[in-house]
């Protein structure tokens, strides 16, 4: 396919709306890939992608292997996934300190429409579906409030939450952002990217190879935790469709309570930048939340998050009929 540098332009900006879907918990960036258009040709180059690319290197030229794997397509693609990931990752950090009742009700309305939106495939209510979902929402509720297995800094800790949300972005209507939520690494991972991109623009090589390092980790649990459980979940949605999207589907309301907006600080800890954030807290009441509740510019963005997921599914669904 002959395409022209406008054409690869669009694909890049594709690739901004994919990585800013990547960002935000409860949005799947495959989402916008199938929405957008570029869904079945993304899988179908990743598919063909492999080693005998330097074969074909050495046999024929980089020139016709580039061409032959659609690498172009790639690049500009992930061009744009990665300038949008490194962008928004600032503006989050921002509203994560100075707007954090906000941007929590717009993450719990993206969230609460995921569940509908998972529940839905669901095709066959029985009283297992049930029992697998009341399961899941229980054992995800205790997960998040127990004390977290190590500082959300710790190397062990991100190879952990890679693993984990590899997972998730294999998994249908499950975004790697939003388990990195629930493990209470999102924060550390957006820290991170943010420490790369100024690292880039500053030219500050410590602060680069500080970001460089803790992603590499983070790399090494997800292509463990891809080569391990891809085949795995291929087979479970193959054959137990049903039960393993009761399943998504509990976890996903058990999680709710991380990211209610009211919370009340339990403890407290220092993050790699010296500054003293939330360790431990519990979900309260608006009427016992300490400072404005403002609870209707939470109902408000909550709306927004919730209308978000629901014209993304619209759309989705449109374009596939």
């Amino acid at each position: 396919m002959r395409r022209s540098l406008k054409d690869y332009l669009v694909i890049s900006l594709k690739g901004i709306a994919m990585g800013a879907a990547d960002v935000v918990p409860g949005v799947s960036g495959g989402t916008i890939a199938f929405i957008s258009g570029i869904y079945e040709e993304l899988i179908a180059t990743i598919n063909i992608l492999d080693l005998n690319f330097f074969k074909s290197w050495k046999k024929e030229g980089f020139r016709s292997a580039w061409k032959t794997y659609n690498l172009s397509f790639l690049l500009a693609l992930f061009t744009g996934i990665a300038i949008s990931i490194l962008s928004l990752a600032k503006v989050i950090k921002w509203l994560l300190h100075n707007e954090p009742l906000l941007l929590w009700s717009f993450f719990f309305g993206l969230v609460l429409a995921s569940i509908l939106y998972i529940g839905k495939q669901i095709t066959s209510w029985s009283p297992k579906v049930f029992i697998s979902i009341i399961i899941a929402a229980i054992v995800s509720y205790f997960i998040t409030i127990a004390e977290p297995i190590a500082s959300p800094e710790s190397l062990w800790y991100l190879v952990f939450c890679g693993f984990i949300a590899i997972i998730a972005m294999i998994l249908p209507g499950v975004s790697g952002a939003f388990i990195l939520l629930i493990l209470g690494a999102y924060e550390t991972f957006i820290g991170i990217l943010n420490q790369l991109r100024d690292g880039l623009t500053s030219l500050d090589f410590e602060m680069l190879w500080q970001a460089l390092y803790k992603l590499f980790f983070i790399g090494v649990g997800a292509i463990t935790g891809l080569k391990l459980f891809s085949k795995v979940l291929n087979w479970m949605f193959n054959n137990h469709k049903n039960m393993t999207l009761a399943l998504l589907t509990g976890f996903m309301i058990g999680s709710l309570n991380k990211i209610w907006p009211w919370k009340q600080v339990l403890s407290w800890r220092i993050n790699s930048e010296g500054i003293k954030v939330p360790f431990i807290e519990k979900s309260i009441s608006p009427s016992n939340f300490e400072g404005d509740p403002r609870i209707i510019w939470v109902l408000l963005f909550i709306s927004i998050g919730f209308l978000l997921i629901l014209i993304l599914e619209r759309l989705a669904t449109k374009k596939e009929n």
